[in-house]
Formats: C-alpha cells, structure tokens, sequence
C-alpha cells in the first residue's frame, strides 16, 4: 500500500488535541493496515520519528431514517506516539570511539493542529 492510502484523515476531538502535548497523534487509517504500514506511513509522509503504534478497530453503529434501518460503515483508528526528545544519541563505535547521532527528525507534526 502507499502511504497517503494508508493515512486517511487526521482525528481532531478534544481528547485528541490533549494527547498531542504528550506527542500522541490520531488518525484514521485504512481497515487492512497493520502497525508497521501505519509507522512506516507516518514517518514517510510527516518525517517524525514514530516509538509506539496502537490501534482500535472501530465498530459502525446502527442508524435509523424514518422506517429505514442501516448500519455505518466500520473503519480502523490509530494512535501514534512520537519522539518529541531533541536530544542527540551517542555510542560507542568501532575501536572504541564514541560516535555521535545527531536527530534529523521532526518533534510534532505540522498542520495537525485545531
């Protein structure tokens, strides 16, 4: 799958724009994704560094117009928790010599705002 076909629109609720202050972003996604097609998908389309996917299959609810009964659709919501830490990483390299990681990805995600 592509990763705008993954990713279809972005969850804004009120819970939702409290849990972007912890660096925890809804989204809807594509019933048939799995976890590593949404990381995968949001670090590609956003450039962020993804720690942490979960994901809730959301079931339809039953919908009544005048004597007509039917069902929404069911669809797939996913919560993805990001680095927010702009800090750089060191180890220790060959010969012992401490290497360093420099971050080059983003801490939040731009336009994803209320």
């Amino acid at each position: 799958m592509v990763a705008e076909d993954i990713i279809i629109a972005p969850i804004i609720t009120e819970e939702a724009s409290m849990r972007m202050a912890e660096g925890k972003y809804t989204f809807k996604v594509n019933k048939k994704a799995t976890k590593i097609d949404i990381k995968n998908a949001v670090e590609k389309l956003f450039e962020v560094k993804v720690l942490n996917v979960n994901t809730i299959s959301v079931k339809g609810k039953e919908k009544r117009v005048g004597v007509h009964q039917g069902r929404t659709s069911d669809w797939k919501k996913a919560i993805v928790t990001i680095d927010t830490e702009a800090s750089n990483k060191s180890y220790i390299g060959k010969g012992g010599k401490e290497v360093k990681v420099s971050k080059k990805y983003k801490d939040t995600i731009e336009g994803f705002s209320v």
